[in-house]
């Protein structure tokens, strides 16, 4: 159930945020989300970014306290009812806290959530940066931008920048997490509003509105409109030249706002965690992503490495016991006394074993790659928390908060 926005709070008195930028010896996760207001979730699509970002939220609103908002980009619905809602929207909704009482925890502060509405934050933006009632009408009524908003610049990425600053100029949560939209390419999110000021000054948009500021051009196009209006529909490329040129009048404010949040990307408060798994091309994508972040003096605060493999099967206590396993498969007495306690025939106890012993070296190879690529990562961030792989999928709060407690630790 939707609740009140929250008002603006402070962190429970027992455990006081660090201040921002202060110095401190302790490198982790819980001190990260205990001294930053911002936290944004990246890594290349497919590796957990959004369980993540709910975990974390998770454990901040038990282990620290304040109001803690998880903004998430079309998250599962699993997801969502691992956190006890129907569905979430673009409106934050507390967590109810008899869902904490249901896992078996009483949080220290509050966990809210939310999920990033590209349309109706376009939305928000036009209302915002408009001049006027009247301009602010035509642009949402254009057909054009009706139709382009969810494409537009990768309006995705911006919105999701926009709505992070918005809601930390609100000052209404102590700490908030944004699961960032997937990408092609990871940078795409913090290059975004670099991207929009860049629109503005380019020759692309001088093309589109030339034809409708300049009289004259109008006149000798007015028969390259008419066949065009008969090709691809009426008035389409006078939508165009109108959007546009709409859109241009609000320049001076999406390029201040743009600024803004670039520069809140730099900020003190501000920190960037990388999530990845150890497969080759995720772990190769995160590398990159790290890289770029320090290249750009962005604050880079660690590297989460999701569904990683148990460091024990790489021992060789553990290699040399799946070898003596597969030499005690063949004998008769071991396959009789587990198939007489499991009430297996002794056969298939002798071929499972087998098959388990004969792929524990395959499993051994890929646990020592595993271990090189978290060890490449390790030298990229201040630390790297390891979130295992569960057996089980995220389907209920509990759940979640088992993979966070893996993470806390």
């Amino acid at each position: 159930m939707a609740a009140e926005k929250p008002r603006a709070a402070t962190r429970s008195p027992a455990k006081p945020r660090v201040r921002p930028g202060a110095a401190s010896d302790i490198v982790g996760l819980a001190h990260l989300l205990a001294t930053k207001e911002m936290i944004i979730v990246c890594g290349s699509g497919g590796v957990g970014k959004t369980t993540m970002a709910a975990a974390l939220g998770a454990q901040a609103a038990i282990n620290i306290g304040g109001r803690v908002l998880v903004l998430t980009v079309d998250p599962a619905k699993r997801l969502a009812n691992a956190l006890g809602l129907k569905a979430f929207g673009n409106t934050e909704t507390q967590i109810a806290p008899e869902a904490f009482a249901a896992a078996g925890v009483k949080p220290r502060g509050e966990l809210w959530a939310a999920m990033l509405d590209t349309k109706a934050g376009w939305d928000e933006l036009i209302r915002r940066h408009a001049p006027d009632e009247q301009l602010r009408d035509k642009v949402l009524a254009n057909p054009l931008y009706q139709n382009i908003t969810g494409r537009f610049v990768q309006s995705h990425d911006y919105i999701a920048m926009e709505r992070l600053h918005e809601l930390h100029a609100s000052g209404a949560y102590d700490l908030v997490i944004i699961d960032t939209p997937p990408s092609r390419n990871a940078l795409d999110i913090i290059d975004a509003p670099g991207r929009m000021m860049e629109f503005f000054g380019s020759r692309l948009l001088r093309w589109l509105t030339v034809p409708y500021r300049s009289r004259l051009f109008t006149v000798a196009s007015k028969p390259f409109y008419q066949v065009a209006d008969r090709v691809i529909g009426s008035r389409f490329l006078q939508d165009i030249a109108e959007f546009f040129v709409l859109f241009q009048t609000m320049e001076k404010g999406f390029v201040t706002r743009a600024r803004d949040v670039e520069r809140l990307l730099v900020d003190p408060r501000t920190s960037f965690l990388v999530v990845s798994t150890l497969e080759a091309a995720p772990a190769y994508e995160a590398a990159f992503l790290a890289n770029a972040l320090t290249e750009r003096h962005l604050p880079l605060g660690g590297v989460i490495v999701n569904r990683a493999m148990p460091s024990v099967m790489r021992k060789p206590v553990v290699a040399e016991a799946a070898s003596r396993l597969g030499v005690a498969a063949k004998q008769e007495k071991l396959s009789a006394d587990l198939g007489a306690a499991l009430k297996v025939e002794p056969d298939v106890i002798q071929t499972i074993l087998g098959e388990i012993a004969m792929s524990f070296h395959d499993i051994a190879m890929v646990a020592t790659r595993e271990a090189e690529r978290r060890s490449e990562l390790e030298r990229l961030a201040p630390f790297t928390a390891i979130a295992p792989a569960l057996d089980h999928d995220i389907h209920n709060l509990r759940s979640l908060l088992e993979l966070g407690e893996q993470l806390w630790r």
